[in-house]
């Protein structure tokens, strides 16, 4: 049925061609009503085997399309600004970018990656800010957890996001607060349950297979994106993948006295030198976390994109693609990491300067790349658990909430063959 809708929409689409051709422009700077949708259209139109250009760094990254009768009714129903140009205005734009002086670029894409979220099944406490924009945009996604990764589904997807996980097996670190909660109680039944299923003695065992392959998926090519604590937990598990860390209220046996030594950061991707959190009891895993850090009113926390060659350095540039440079911080388990131990290949692409802080980071593995964000709703500056989701029709135009977005298309630009 899918593939049948596709020939209907490129026989619509062929037929509404002609001589006078002409091309819809999809403005992303501020004149643009609902940023978020635009990329729920964009993504839509490449599912449909139709190419379309996204203009790096032109008023706002802006997307070019084919200008089609089918693409204009979208467009008009989710409310998206956008302009019908002539050949001769797009010749014109296209001239402009070409401009060895002007730090513009014009990037084709070509195939809607398929993208898949790591999420436990049931109803979780708190939110997922990527999720919630997938399903804004009507971005399509499946949900997979530990079982289907350790039986190898991996390789099927383009893309993959962590949802809030804590791949060190202690549940969040939120036994202090929580543990006598009926939530937290059957997260815990549950993890057991899987790793025994599985053939793991301990959670933490489960967590590590699950990061391991995340990690062989990232090297043969795959596109990584994780926020909050996804990102930090994810690097321990990682380096600590040859000792224990976890005290017995997570895994039933004590943590192992010399775990700090035994760490090893070049397993990890992004993060080195951190020293791990030895008690039990505290909500936070390391001192890579910058939260404490944040003794600022919320009027002033604030995180600064950087300014990358757009004809030089395609990659971060489509990920910093937004009609602000200035963003609004807002808080998480894990907020943003402490420069001082980010690895130095690592490259940070936002920042809060003051707090000596790095909001949003980029690397490469192998044949494929990975993405950490901090914090955990771009438009909740403090999200606790059990609080409402955010509600993303009052923030259509959030350039917090396009930062993932910019993460969804960039494979659709950037396919490569992936090892499996």
């Amino acid at each position: 049925m899918k593939s049948l809708s596709k020939i209907i929409f490129l026989f619509l689409f062929l037929l509404a061609n002609n001589a006078k051709a002409s091309t819809i422009l999809v403005p992303m700077d501020e004149s643009q009503k609902n940023h978020l949708k635009a990329y729920g259209v964009a993504y839509w139109v490449l599912e449909n085997d139709v190419v379309m250009e996204w203009l790096l760094n032109y008023r706002g990254g802006s997307f070019l399309f084919p200008h089609q009768q089918l693409i204009e009714e979208e467009l008009i129903i989710k409310g998206i600004s956008y302009q019908i140009l002539p050949d001769v205005k797009v010749k014109q734009i296209k001239a402009q970018i070409a401009d060895p002086e002007v730090n513009m670029e014009v990037v084709q894409l070509e195939t809607a990656p398929k993208i898949a979220v790591y999420t436990p099944q049931g109803k979780q406490p708190w939110d997922d800010a990527v999720t919630l924009v997938l399903t804004y945009a009507e971005i399509p996604y499946e949900e997979i957890y530990d079982s289907a990764i350790v039986t190898g589904v991996l390789p099927d997807y383009d893309w993959l996001h962590l949802h809030h996980e804590d791949f060190t097996g202690q549940y969040g670190k939120f036994y202090r607060n929580y543990k006598s909660q009926a939530w937290y109680q059957k997260q815990v039944r549950d993890n057991e349950a899987m790793a025994a299923q599985l053939g793991f003695d301990k959670v933490s065992q489960l967590k590590l297979a699950v990061a391991l392959k995340i990690k062989q998926y990232v090297a043969g090519g795959g596109f990584l994106f994780t926020m909050c604590s996804g990102t930090d937990s994810f690097d321990i598990a990682l380096a600590a993948q040859e000792t224990d860390i976890c005290e017995h209220m997570y895994d039933h046996d004590p943590a192992d006295p010399n775990f700090q030594n035994e760490i090893d950061y070049d397993y990890g991707f992004a993060f080195t030198d951190y020293t791990i959190s030895d008690d039990p009891l505290e909500y936070e895993y390391s001192d890579i976390d910058g939260t404490r850090d944040h003794r600022i009113p919320e009027n002033q926390d604030k995180f600064f994109l950087f300014d990358f060659s757009a004809k030089w350095d395609i990659v971060p540039t489509m990920l910093c693609q937004n009609h602000t440079k200035e963003i609004d911080g807002f808080m998480g388990q894990t907020t943003d990491f402490r420069t001082e131990f980010i690895k130095p290949n690592v490259l940070i692409m936002g920042e809060n300067k003051a707090l000596g802080t790095a909001r949003y980071i980029h690397g490469e593995l192998g044949e494929g790349t990975w993405t950490f964000y901090g914090g955990h709703d771009p438009e909740d500056y403090k999200h606790f658990v059990g609080d409402p989701p955010t509600d993303l029709n009052l923030h259509p135009n959030s350039p917090g909430y396009r930062l993932i977005l910019n993460n969804i298309l960039f494979p659709a630009a950037k396919k490569k063959k992936r090892k499996t």
